[in-house]
């Protein structure tokens, strides 16, 4: 962003328009249907929300569950967040580590502190933040009864999943909302075994992410294999590792030879 208003301020001065390719933030999502695997669903955003401590930029952040799976997600989930090692990163067994800095440290911390004193907000699993050695913040799990409260909505860029739990009746109203809770449009993933509301979802959804998973964690792509990019505040949506990328540096020149000579300046239709 402050790239683009350095722009605006100097645009009077520049031979061409600036270039830009923006490759920002994301508050990815998992929507989970009650056609799912659960197994998946529970791997699959392990994976997503927690390694590099959620440092990256399609990591999971929140997550949307059935009422009528949410205990077995539940369980699961807490099972294995409980069996994670945090530790140095050199030990191979260590899932993750600490965070990059102390300024990370500080803001992830505060959207803890923001679930601990918020009625809407409960913390289900980690919550622990210790700077004494490192920067090191458990993997964190939250449940919301607010869609749109801010630990849904703004990106953290840590360890910490909030999930909405959802009446099964409601699946088509949450499912709408997705899209509009945010400004990001990064990555996401649906979990589904009923194909046809997997089309229907992607239908739904397909501008609230630039990288689109079906039944895979939103951390899926593959780098050097497939083009990766966001739209919205997430990023112009160049696609990196991409053949569109380099065409944002590249001027294309249409060129036209015509080989009938030009004879007559009247068009037929003007004459009599």
């Amino acid at each position: 962003m402050h790239l683009w208003a350095q722009v605006g301020r100097n645009i009077n001065k520049y031979i061409n328009f600036p270039r830009l390719i923006g490759e920002c933030g994301g508050k990815n999502y998992h929507f989970v249907h009650p056609s799912a695997d659960v197994t998946s669903v529970v791997t699959g955003t392990i994976r997503s929300a927690f390694e590099y401590c959620g440092q990256k930029c399609s990591a999971c952040s929140r997550m949307y569950a059935p009422k009528s799976l949410w205990p077995v997600i539940k369980e699961k989930l807490l099972d294995v967040r409980s069996k994670l090692k945090i530790g140095d990163p050199t030990d191979y067994e260590s899932f993750t580590s600490a965070v990059i800095d102390q300024k990370a440290f500080t803001r992830i911390k505060g959207y803890i502190e923001h679930a601990k004193k918020s009625p809407n907000l409960e913390i289900i699993g980690g919550g622990k933040c210790d700077d004494s050695k490192g920067y090191f913040i458990d993997p964190t799990i939250v449940v919301t009864e607010d869609p749109k409260d801010k630990i849904m909505t703004e990106e953290i860029f840590g360890p910490v999943l909030t999930i909405y739990v959802y009446e099964d009746k409601k699946l088509e109203e949450v499912l709408e909302s997705v899209g509009s809770v945010t400004v990001y449009a990064l990555t996401g993933s649906i979990f589904a075994q009923d194909q046809k509301w997997l089309a229907r979802a992607f239908e739904v959804l397909k501008m609230t992410a630039g990288n689109f998973y079906i039944n895979d964690k939103s951390t899926g792509s593959v780098v050097g294999q497939q083009p990766f990019g966001g739209a919205r505040l997430s990023g112009t949506n160049d696609k990196a590792g991409g053949p569109h990328y380099i065409l944002r540096w590249a001027n294309p020149q249409a060129i036209k030879e015509t080989f009938v000579p030009l004879n007559d300046v009247f068009y037929p239709y003007m004459k009599q």
